[in-house]
């Protein structure tokens, strides 16, 4: 580029970044879906944590059912926020499924550590402990037919330092992709296995007789929020292996691109843990990260998890 002027001629040396990544500039952060209004709430306090995701719930205990308009107003607020914290409730097992159980059937997974029920996953991270299915970005079991819902995690032990949480909104990820990407993902499925997210940290023979289980599933690259009509980017680095009609090289590059969209600060939110505390969220909005800076200090938590519906475009 040469730029005129009644001086000498300035020249702009070429230059060239590769292509396919991410650039700075304004960035679309649309929290609620378009066309819905900001409604007060009545029943308790919303402290925003993030432009588009995370609130803090004050002045609502978990521990008792409900009831229709409660439990329709923290629906609410879900939906809108996408990850809803809960400071200091401290709940039982009982009361923690009690209350994920108002969303509706419960989940069990047979990879992981089992609590005191088969529908509470425990995280139990001591010194001797392997960092296992924690520091990526990913939602949860989405090489199901059914991905979950939502889930509930409490934390029981925090680590002295570390130890947070990340969540990323999956909306904003979608309205801030160029429309030339959005031309090639509305529509198309991909393939989502169990496999490459557990074949890191098991071995062979404990995941062969979970195949036949786990069958690899196709879900929408691009799917509808069910309750909310928020178009919502569904791939993740964990369980997605492969957009479908692509060949290899060109699916391995456009899922770099997609699953980087979880990295991008503004559509994030993090959670700096206490003992008690409890955090629920939207599996079909988010994708979520642990971040594992907290050895040699254990950090203890238990997650139910919500069954949800077949995702669709």
């Amino acid at each position: 580029m040469t730029v005129m002027s009644a001086g000498p001629q300035i020249t702009l040396r070429e230059a060239r970044v590769p292509e396919g990544g991410m650039y700075e500039g304004a960035r679309v952060l649309r929290r609620l879906p378009e066309g819905r209004e900001e409604r007060p709430y009545e029943h308790f306090e919303v402290v925003p944590q993030g432009r588009t995701i995370g609130a803090e719930i004050r002045g609502l205990s978990l521990a008792r059912p409900l009831g229709d308009a409660l439990r329709e107003e923290v629906n609410r607020a879900l939906l809108e926020w996408k990850v809803l914290f809960f400071r200091g409730q401290r709940l039982t097992s009982v009361q923690q499924r009690d209350f994920a159980r108002q969303w509706g059937e419960l989940e069990t997974n047979p990879l992981l550590a089992q609590g005191s029920s088969e529908d509470v996953v425990r995280f139990d991270k001591g010194s001797g402990s392997a960092p296992t299915f924690e520091n990526v970005w990913h939602a949860d079991v989405t090489f199901r037919e059914r991905p979950a819902l939502g889930a509930v995690l409490q934390l029981h032990e925090v680590p002295p330092l570390g130890g947070d949480t990340m969540w990323a909104d999956m909306a904003a990820a979608y309205d801030n992709l160029p429309q030339e990407v959005k031309d090639r993902v509305d529509g198309a499925t991909a393939v989502h296995d169990f496999i490459p997210g557990f074949a890191r940290f098991y071995p062979p023979e404990r995941l062969v007789p979970l195949q036949d289980v786990f069958p690899p599933v196709e879900h929408p690259v691009v799917r509808t929020h069910p309750e909310t009509g928020r178009r919502l980017l569904f791939v993740n680095t964990s369980f997605t292996t492969r957009i479908t009609g692509m060949d290899r090289e060109e699916s391995d590059r456009l899922l770099r691109y997609l699953t980087q969209q979880a990295h991008v600060p503004e559509y994030q939110v993090r959670f700096q843990w206490q003992p008690g505390d409890v955090a629920f969220w939207d599996n079909r909005a988010t994708q979520h990260y642990a971040v594992n800076d907290y050895a040699p200090h254990p950090r203890v938590a238990e997650r139910v998890a919500i069954a949800g519906d077949r995702p669709y475009a």
